[in-house]
């Protein structure tokens, strides 16, 4: 069944230390939420870490979830990413079947989606794509008829609008 609850998304800034990870991590399984995507990466602060988290739960979970986030010695600031305030993107790789007879196919599709061939064999294009998971999605849809040989997706990662940001400066 579906979560019907509206999805969050979370950028936390932790310091860069072993374990930090998971108990972040283990903070929403343990009260049975599901992460849908986790992005870790580093951040224009040495030492620190940031996390892309994407959750669907009600207000009210959340913001416990949020208060016992920020009592994690590590966790430096949460700020929850407003739709309309924040750019968000997910990268995506692809390998596609192509051969001579639809490589030219799946190339256009390529350039209408503004994705990019990273890698050609005789049977396959890689290709890497980056936007918005609806962007990813009707990508997908386009090359599925081809045949999706392999795929990997980055999780989500966000920033908010304006020359504000989540640091600690």
């Amino acid at each position: 069944m579906m979560s019907t609850a509206p999805t969050h998304t979370l950028s936390v800034l932790v310091e860069d230390k072993p374990g930090v990870l998971a108990r972040v991590a283990s903070l929403f399984s343990r009260r049975g939420y599901n992460i849908q995507s986790l992005a870790v990466g580093a951040t224009e602060q040495k030492n620190m870490s940031r996390m892309t988290i994407v959750v669907s739960v009600e207000e009210h979970p959340l913001e416990q979830i949020t208060k016992q986030l920020n009592k994690l010695v590590n966790v430096i600031k949460i700020v929850e990413q407003d739709e309309a305030n924040s750019v968000s993107r997910e990268l995506a790789l692809i390998k596609v079947r192509a051969d001579a007879a639809t490589r030219g196919q799946v190339i256009e599709a390529v350039n209408l989606f503004r994705a990019k061939v990273v890698d050609v064999s005789t049977e396959s294009l890689t290709i890497e794509a980056t936007g918005t998971q609806e962007k990813l999605d009707a990508f997908l849809r386009v090359l599925e008829p081809y045949g999706i040989r392999e795929l990997v997706q980055s999780g989500v990662v966000s920033l908010s609008r304006g020359p504000r940001g989540i640091g600690v400066k």
